[in-house]
């Protein structure tokens, strides 16, 4: 009789994580074909601008900061030279109380100004952005008749938000060099904006409005005569609609002639001055009274509520809208594009020194450059996370392989977020972006946990077990814990996923892409790794020698693709250096062959540590790029040998904190104490105690020295420029507001670190902007202290160490070298004895940081 000893259990079944990983380990080719793709699909999602040689692109949106605003709609409603207390009484009121009946509706706030009105309909964040403007516009078209004043139109704003204002520019006459010569006048300029530069930025795809600002509209202008419309007996209404029915075509009927039919139509849109004062007003004894009897009729400007300056000049520009929903790099690119294709076009006049003025566009805001250096800001910390891994994975677990594993497997799971990203409709911004490199940390978690554990049990197992069964049984020794704090994680951000409003458009995304590359993380450790490892450290000597034979060739032969066909010498050479031992090490002695791993180690760690630095540069390229290699080195070596301690003190510590848990607890009360005083300030965390105590000599002390930490809702942002925003007098006339404006950009203009400062006073003509005349805003670019490209990088120019200054070509520009120098455009500078550059005021400006 057999049976089961109740002391032994039989295994347990395979869980589902179990078959997961025995799945991938034993089907490697379907692993290989879910990575393959997963890198296209990633690629086609990806936020970059990257050029793939035609292969197909779908990136998702992508902006420099989230849209935090309101989800709502605006009605304006335009009522010439009526005061802001008649526009309110009859048009604001009752346009207010006409759509509180909308469904969805949270608030709705009406603003009220001189010649217009403004009520936003603000809507519950659940409701469809296109769906809230179908029921304002059937609101809208249901008004009773008697609602609003006769000639009085509501109109929905642009399907649009205030951060969709991502290009601003102005028109300015050019030479063939690109030198400003004007010549132009601001009507002339504000006439070419609004009916043919404004109507072509407008086609380009994804763009919503395109408002313009400055100059001066061009109209025509009656200036009556009240004697000789007395002498006449025309009243001032009848000269009005006497100008009104003149600028009409009448149109009548058909006559035939001939066999031949002939359309009747009065031709009376007015073209020339002319036309308007050959109108009749009235007859008077069969003589008929024209406009030219009673009034004068010119051209003139007309009423404006917003002036654009430059420098101190006057100038015409335009502000382009971003569709909502749209990808705003994308559009920015379509305008571009559109521009490129209208400037030949642009008028052009010769003026009296014969010079050819021809107007261009000129851009002072571009949000491009931004979004540009937020994706490259990325990039440069997921490079820089991933040479960090590889250092320390070397160092601490000692193995080549694996860190190559975890590291070229980080990659992959960025690609996996943006897929994630691409499909639930997650916009790339700065906040989403950060959710990433946040997480990157724990999917090298995931990986060197999975990864170390491998070699461990390979390391422990019988030489002769079966390779695979021994991977398996790690990874699904860890698998279950793996997915326990991954999934303990993603639970702790559920408040985060339930906040609503501004808080929520903030973080939200953040805490998606966070969830995303956690959730690529397990993926990546329980089928992806499995099966990698079981080809880096699994085979058997034969195996090995295959691989080295077949895998350790090709590894050079891409070092040397990289070092020659894309300048990348570094890796191409470290990657050249790995091919040529792992070819050459079944020929070495055994004592270069036991020697070789640790300096296989030593050259990757060091050629790493010179990529990192030449990435970040912590204290600057004027440094150096040995100072800088020696920083980044002390200071990652530093914290691995206090790890290290740690680890080999971690057991006495142990044993000392069981043993005094009382004293040891201490600790840990005293950094929350410490931390609450610091975060929330001491009168805020000791608030419950008596005034007498809180009023002594070291709670005073304290109070004084533990304020609290300041609140901010937005993080800040060097986005290279500074929006400055004074107020005037709220009376204030537009002549004098434009005088402060002009004073102030030529003050700006004059500072050496300022490239270009342009104002704007007033609003633009959109309803997206209700800034009155008292309100400024100024755009201040600033120079960047080095020249960077358009991701924020730093380029380098070849440099004459003989001459100590750079290369230049032709027309005096330097010469770009990927091995060359920064080129700082700060400061000025001066020579020292050696040749050297210091800094000194008064010298020469543009000059080279060495």
């Amino acid at each position: 009789m057999t049976g089961t000893s109740p002391l032994e259990h039989p295994p347990s079944p395979p869980t589902i994580i179990d078959k997961v990983i025995r799945f991938s380990i034993e089907n490697k080719l379907v692993v290989f074909l879910f990575m393959l793709f997963t890198i296209g699909w990633g690629l086609m999602s990806a936020p970059f601008d990257w050029e793939l040689g035609g292969f197909p692109r779908d990136p998702m949106p992508v902006d420099a900061i989230p849209d935090i605003g309101e989800n709502q709609q605006i009605v304006f409603t335009e009522w010439m030279g009526r005061s802001p207390q008649d526009v309110e009484d009859q048009i604001g009121y009752p346009l207010t109380v006409s759509l509180l009946g909308v469904p969805g509706v949270k608030t709705i706030r009406s603003y009220s100004m001189f010649g217009f009105s403004l009520i936003y309909v603000i809507f519950e964040e659940d409701v469809e952005f296109y769906w809230s403007r179908s029921r304002v516009l059937e609101k809208l078209n249901s008004l009773p008749a008697d609602t609003l004043p006769n000639d009085v139109q509501p109109a929905l704003g642009p399907d649009a938000t205030a951060l969709g204002q991502v290009y601003w520019y102005t028109l300015e006459g050019q030479d063939a060099d690109g030198n400003p010569t004007g010549g132009w006048d601001l009507h002339e300029l504000r006439s070419i904006q609004d009916w043919y530069v404004r109507y072509a930025l407008l086609s380009a795809k994804g763009v919503s409005e395109v408002a313009s600002i400055g100059g001066f509209v061009q109209e025509y202008q009656v200036d009556v005569d009240p004697d000789a419309m007395r002498a006449y007996g025309v009243t001032l209404s009848e000269v009005f609609m006497a100008v009104k029915m003149s600028n009409v075509d009448v149109g009548a009927r058909t006559i035939e002639v001939n066999r031949v039919e002939y359309i009747i139509r009065g031709l009376g849109f007015v073209k020339t001055l002319e036309d308007i004062e050959d109108a009749v007003v009235k007859v008077n004894d069969n003589v008929p009274i024209y406009i030219r009897n009673v009034a004068h009729v010119t051209l003139g400007p007309g009423l404006r509520r917003g002036v654009l300056d430059k420098a101190g000049a006057e100038a015409v520009g335009g502000v382009v809208v971003v569709r909502y929903g749209e990808n705003p790099l994308a559009a920015i690119k379509n305008v571009k594009a559109k521009i490129k294709e209208i400037s030949p076009g642009l008028p052009r006049k010769t003026l009296a020194d014969g010079t050819v003025s021809q107007v261009r566009i000129v851009p002072f805001y571009d949000r491009s450059g931004l979004i540009y250096e937020t994706l490259g800001t990325l990039s440069d910390a997921l490079l820089q996370q991933i040479l960090v891994t590889i250092i320390v994975v070397v160092v601490m677990v000692r193995n080549l392989r694996s860190s190559i594993l975890i590291s070229g497997l980080l990659p992959l799971a960025v690609l996996m977020c943006f897929i994630a990203m691409r499909a639930t409709g997650v916009d790339a911004n700065i906040v989403a972006l950060s959710g990433i490199a946040i997480a990157i940390g724990t999917i090298v978690d995931m990986g060197i946990i999975v990864c170390e554990n491998i070699l461990k049990n390979l390391d422990e197992a019988d030489p002769k077990a079966n390779r695979l069964e021994v991977i398996y049984s790690a990874t699904s020794e860890v698998g279950s814990a793996i997915l326990t704090a991954v999934s303990t994680t993603i639970v702790s951000f559920l408040p985060v996923f339930a906040m609503e409003a501004a808080e929520g458009k903030l973080f939200r995304p953040l805490a998606f892409t966070k969830t995303y590359a956690l959730i690529a993380s397990v993926i990546i450790a329980l089928t992806i790794i499995p099966p990698a490892a079981h080809m880096l450290f699994g085979r058997s000597r034969e195996g090995r020698r295959s691989l080295t034979w077949l895998f350790f060739p090709l590894v050079g032969i891409l070092g040397v693709v990289f070092a020659l066909g894309f300048g990348w010498w570094w890796p191409g050479g470290l990657l050249v250096l790995i091919g040529l031992y792992g070819s050459l090490e079944p020929k070495l002695p055994p004592f270069l062959r036991k020697l070789g791993p640790w300096l296989a180690n030593a050259v990757v760690v060091g050629a790493v540590l010179i990529l990192l630095t030449q990435s970040w540069l912590p204290i600057g390229p004027e440094k150096g790029l040995w100072r800088n290699a020696i920083l980044v080195g002390g200071t990652i070596g530093a914290l691995l040998l206090v790890f290290q301690l740690f680890q080999a003190a971690y057991p006495f510590v142990l044993r000392w904190a069981l043993d005094h848990k009382a004293t040891f607890l201490m600790l840990p009360a005293m950094i929350v104490v410490a931390g609450g005083m610091v975060w929330r300030g001491f009168d805020d965390l000791f608030a419950w105690m008596p005034s007498t105590m809180r009023e002594s000599e070291p709670a005073t002390y304290f109070a004084e020295k533990f304020p609290g930490l300041g609140k901010e809702f937005m993080p800040p942002l060097d986005e290279g420029s500074y929006l400055y925003m004074p107020v005037t007098m709220p009376h204030a006339s537009i002549g004098e507001v434009i005088d402060i404006l002009q004073k102030q950009d030529i003050a700006f203009d004059q500072v050496p670190e300022i490239s270009l400062a342009v104002g704007k006073l007033g609003r633009v003509e959109s309803p997206l902007d209700p800034a009155p005349l008292s309100m400024i805003e100024t755009v201040i670019n600033y120079h960047p202290k080095y020249m960077t490209d358009q991701s924020g990088h730093r380029l380098t120019f070849r440099y004459d160490e003989t001459e100590k200054d750079l290369f230049r070509d032709k027309d005096g520009k330097p010469v770009p070298a990927p091995d060359g120098a920064p080129y700082n455009v700060h400061g000025t500078y001066a020579r020292d004895k050696q040749g050297g550059l210091i800094e000194e005021a008064g010298g020469m400006p543009f000059r080279l940081w060495r």
